[in-house]
């Protein structure tokens, strides 16, 4: 391989500090210096303290509330970068908020995604890196490359520790089913699907069970959770059709509080397995278990940097680095 001599450089933003640090214990190398704080007006203020002229720049930014925020601030990082002569600029956001407005669903609504992608476009952005986009398409949204990593290999393994027998994979939507697909296979696991109705923004119903959970363990698997009221109402209705201990993995927790919590904390789910892609509150009352994603994303990294193959790493059943 060609020798590559541009150093690199990791930063992070105020959204997420605790998972760039750990990104960088993982490419073992120091987290850049500089200051992201606020003006007393509310403005976001930047200052990168290196010098990055010619370098490889990542700026670790999930999106997670408060997300107009942290997009914003996201924004002003790369421009600060973009004006400082950096080599190239790679957006590392483990998740991506709006992602779930990809679609004209009604009339005279956004596609926020898409803005999103052309804000980041703009703002001077060479290459994104995220985890479990909550719609595949988006990556066709920018115009740069996008490299799409998964947890999944993170949540199999510790999943594979536990020695769950009689294990059915279930979805609790049909959207997901291609997710729940790829668990049961690494699993060797069957397969279900809860057919769900949304009520509304914050609420859904559970209506019917399509496949075999009686007497079985059951792991739910979706991307996102923010209300825990879609897995909750599964885990209800999956009861009902009898199925034993049930468990939940979901890539993002974006858990608002209380709500989230309190339907965990009364609901038929054992324990929710999840990343730390965003801050995760917790809460002494539930059951949930953060696994870290910052090996996968420190492997992704790392191959960016060194122009290696990323695409291994798209698979959803590889192994963990």
């Amino acid at each position: 391989m060609t020798p590559f001599n541009r150093d690199m450089k990791i930063f992070s933003g105020s959204a997420h500090p605790v998972l760039a640090q750990k990104i960088c214990q993982s490419v073992g190398m120091p987290l850049g210096e500089a200051i992201v704080s606020s003006f007393p007006d509310g403005e976001t203020r930047v200052k990168i303290n290196e010098n990055i002229r010619g370098r490889d720049i990542f700026i670790v930014q999930p999106t997670c509330p408060p997300t107009n925020q942290n997009l914003m601030e996201l924004l002003i990082m790369i421009d600060a970068a973009r004006r400082a002569s950096a080599y190239r600029i790679t957006a590392v956001i483990p998740y991506f908020g709006y992602a779930r407005q990809d679609r004209k669903d009604q009339p005279r609504v956004p596609i926020t995604a898409k803005l999103v992608a052309n804000l980041l476009l703009a703002a001077g952005t060479n290459r994104v890196l995220t985890l479990d986009l909550h719609a595949q398409q988006i990556q066709g949204f920018f115009d740069i490359p996008v490299d799409h990593l998964y947890a999944a290999p993170v949540l199999i393994r510790y999943i594979q520790q536990k020695k769950l027998e009689n294990l059915v994979v279930v979805s609790p939507d049909v959207g997901g089913l291609k997710l729940a697909s790829a668990y049961a296979e690494a699993l060797g696991a069957t397969l279900a699907i809860v057919a769900k109705r949304r009520k509304s923004p914050t609420e859904t119903e559970a209506l019917h069970v399509i496949g075999d959970v009686e007497g079985k363990t059951v792991l739910m698997v979706d991307d996102l959770t923010e209300t825990a009221g879609t897995l909750t109402n599964a885990a209800a209705l999956l009861k009902k059709y009898g199925a034993n201990d049930i468990y939940a993995g979901v890539s993002h927790a974006v858990l608002i509080p209380d709500i989230a919590h309190d339907r965990l904390k009364n609901s038929e789910i054992l324990e929710l397995i999840t990343t730390d892609s965003t801050p995760v509150k917790l809460r002494t009352d539930c059951r949930i278990t953060v696994l870290s994603i910052a090996e996968v994303l420190g492997e992704g990294i790392h191959r960016i940097y060194t122009n290696e193959s990323v695409s291994s790493l798209f698979e959803i059943n590889a192994k963990q680095p």
